[in-house]
């Protein structure tokens, strides 16, 4: 999450470096004792879940007991999933160095081929068949490094240049805006984008301004069942369990014929689990994406069609 600009003394950051399967469990355990958002980082050996907290001043005792606490859990859970107990580490970032090192480890790179991701102090050329997002995503938004990003963009190009210059999309949980930024880039004639955080609306607004593509592209804090739809391509990039909360809405928000992206899922039984659900809506798995650990899916909403299943 994205928080105010009031100078902090320092960043306490708390990482656990955790099997995936645990990847889901524990970061919502984070975030119910931190109070922070959380990222996941899967361009390592291990998933690493890494949380950060501005504190104005240094209180050991409570770090201590964050930790304590997280590793007591991550124990707990190791035992129940019969895996590697996870390795919790913690540090403390002086406020005055953050931006050296936020800007150490973000620059410009190529989320899906001919899309690049560029932070705001960086400068990039891109090439003659290449599309540039801008972004400062500050503290503790998602800058896209993912796999579930870029698989859910790869999905979504594709979608796209089928039914550019055509299609309503609807990227729910938007977060910086990315997906739906690339939405109106690969040719879609209106985005709407909703998200549950405001700091999370206020970024992905900012970043649809700093790009120029606000006229297409609007942001809200709207909850889901109150839109009106139908959306011709709707994406969710959320998590196993809430995408089957959101089933009928989701459902609903589909336009007949329509297409539906959904990823932040774990390949297996996550992946199995949510196929199934939705087939049982009258969806078709038209494509599976695999990186890593985790899925993206792509059905038709079509109860007539066979669907066939592409294996990415």
């Amino acid at each position: 999450m994205r928080h105010a600009d009031v100078a902090a003394t320092y960043w306490l950051k708390i990482s656990a470096i955790v099997d995936p399967v645990l990847v889901e469990a524990l970061s919502d355990f984070m975030m119910g004792i931190t109070g922070a958002g959380v990222e996941v980082v899967v361009d390592l050996p291990h998933t690493q879940i890494n949380a950060f907290l501005e504190k104005r001043n240094p209180e050991e005792a409570e770090t201590e007991a964050i930790v304590a606490q997280l590793a007591d859990y991550a124990r707990e859970l190791s035992e129940i999933f019969h895996v590697p107990v996870p390795e919790i580490r913690h540090s403390v970032i002086e406020d005055q160095d953050w931006g050296t090192v936020w800007k150490e480890h973000f620059k410009p790179f190529a989320i899906i081929p001919g899309l690049v991701v560029k932070p705001t102090w960086e400068e990039y050329r891109p090439g003659a068949d290449e599309k540039v997002i801008e972004m400062d995503p500050g503290m503790a938004f998602g800058t896209g490094h993912h796999a579930t990003t870029s698989l859910s963009l790869e999905l979504l190009k594709g979608v796209l240049a089928e039914q550019a210059g055509d299609a309503r999309v609807l990227d729910v949980g938007t977060g910086t805006g990315i997906l739906g930024m690339a939405a109106v880039l690969f040719g879609a004639d209106r985005v709407v984008g909703i998200d549950n955080d405001p700091d999370a609306t206020a970024a992905a607004s900012e970043n649809a301004v700093r790009n120029g593509l606000s006229e297409k592209m609007s942001v809200s804090l709207a909850p889901l069942a109150g839109l009106e739809g139908p959306f011709s391509v709707v994406v969710a990039n959320i998590v196993h369990d809430v995408l089957l909360e959101l089933a009928d809405d989701l459902d609903r928000l589909t336009a007949d014929g329509g297409r539906l992206i959904l990823s932040g899922i774990l390949t297996g039984l996550q992946s199995e689990a949510i196929i199934g659900h939705f087939s049982r809506r009258g969806f078709s798995l038209v494509r599976h994406l695999r990186k890593k650990e985790w899925s993206a899916l792509l059905f038709a909403k079509d109860p007539q069609a066979q669907g066939r299943c592409a294996a990415g």
